[in-house]
């Protein structure tokens, strides 16, 4: 095994810069991840809500090996046979529609757009609305589509066709409506914008304006999905059915994998050779997706993203109560965020210094995204260590 140096220098020679990794992972098992020194770490990250169902998980692990042995990749020129069982069961556990398969969130938000595009151009209509501090993707597109200025800086000019509104705020969405509008986008709990969760009744009154005006209302769900908060799709949680949705990260548990559910009657919106994608829904990715919703069928998973989620946020709220820099703690199931007055980089490092990984989101906010199936265990063991590091952080101040 390599150390730690000898990578970091072909990083530095042959990987083009666009990360700044300062740490080296040789192993995961669980929730727990292994360094190339032996050092056993907390994953409350899980590669950005990637191994919902921890690393290496035996159902997915089995799955892949299986179908590895037996056939990877035909194009989508050709029929597999995983790849229609995959879309079947998420169709069955969702509303009555139909998926396309691609490789990651920024192309199935990218599936979406041209969905609305393709439905609204027959009309006469092109205009895409989605939030303020959201974000979509990294494409010119999704970048375009998201709402967070700093993405976009050095790509401009940005691709016409988007606008933004305050999230949570009906009024403001209803007053940029025109008659160009042909869909509404949003994440059901924006991620990189703060763990913010949409308000319920601002989501009724966004589907009904959509119904009203014939908008497509689409929900991004590449984060906050497969599980996230506690409901198998993140608008379950909500009880507000979008007319398409696009999930990615965790669908197959780490492998490369994104998808858009529409509703049956935009089935046929785009056809053959209106949209493809070469790697989209292969039998190796599709074998691990399967898996991964079988595991929702059998582990409780579901249950226990609530359960733990509700813990945590509790726990959470007790050992921030003596530290003023803690403005709360907000999110939905196991998608928590620790609201600060400061950036979170600073608190999230100082995590890792306890052996526990976590992330930041929206500069001031320290994000949580461990394995939906955690123990309770787990979940003191890493409250310990948050404790911990917020009583450094307090000793700087």
């Amino acid at each position: 095994m390599e150390n730690f140096k000898d990578t970091q220098d072909r990083y530095s020679k042959y990987v083009m810069p666009t990360y700044a990794p300062k740490m080296l992972f040789t192993r995961g098992q669980g929730s727990r991840l292994w360094d190339a020194d032996g050092n056993e770490y907390l994953d409350f990250a899980t590669g950005i809500a990637v191994c919902n169902l921890g690393h290496c998980h035996p159902g997915v692990t089995r799955a892949v090996q299986e179908q590895a042995e037996k056939l990877v990749h035909v194009s989508n020129l050709y029929m597999n046979e995983v790849m229609p069982k995959l879309a079947e069961k998420l169709v069955t556990n969702c509303f009555d529609g139909v998926v396309f398969f691609c490789n990651s969130g920024a192309e199935a938000n990218e599936c979406l757009t041209k969905l609305a595009r393709k439905y609204g151009n027959a009309t006469g209509r092109n205009e895409i609305i989605s939030m303020n501090d959201s974000f979509h993707g990294r494409t010119l597109a999704t970048l375009a589509e998201t709402g967070r200025a700093k993405y976009r800086k050095g790509f401009e000019p940005d691709t016409p066709g988007f606008s933004q509104v305050p999230f949570n705020d009906f009024e403001a969405l209803k007053n940029a409506v025109t008659d160009k509008t042909c869909a509404v986008l949003l994440e059901p709990v924006q991620g990189e914008g703060g763990i913010i969760p949409a308000d319920v009744e601002y989501l009724k009154k966004v589907r009904a304006l959509c119904d009203e005006k014939d908008i497509l209302l689409l929900f991004d769900e590449v984060q906050c999905g497969c599980g996230r908060i506690g409901t198998r799709f993140a608008w379950q949680s909500f009880g507000v059915e979008p007319d398409a949705f696009g999930m990615a990260k965790a669908l197959a548990n780490g492998l490369p994998m994104g998808a858009v559910i529409a509703k049956r009657k935009f089935a046929n919106v785009l056809t053959v050779g209106m949209h493809a994608s070469t790697f989209g829904g292969t039998a190796l990715v599709s074998a691990a997706a399967l898996a991964v919703q079988e595991a929702f069928d059998k582990e409780n998973v579901l249950e226990n993203c609530r359960e733990m989620g509700a813990y945590l946020r509790e726990k959470l709220t007790e050992i921030s109560k003596p530290y003023s820099f803690v403005k709360g703690v907000r999110g939905m199931g196991l998608m928590i965020g620790v609201v600060l007055d400061r950036e979170a980089a600073t608190l999230s490092g100082l995590c890792l210094k306890q052996n526990l990984v976590t992330l930041t989101a929206g500069e001031c906010v320290l994000r949580l995204l461990p394995p939906l199936n955690i123990t309770r265990a787990e979940a003191d063991e890493a409250v310990e260590k948050i404790a911990k590091a917020m009583a450094e952080l307090n000793k700087t101040l």
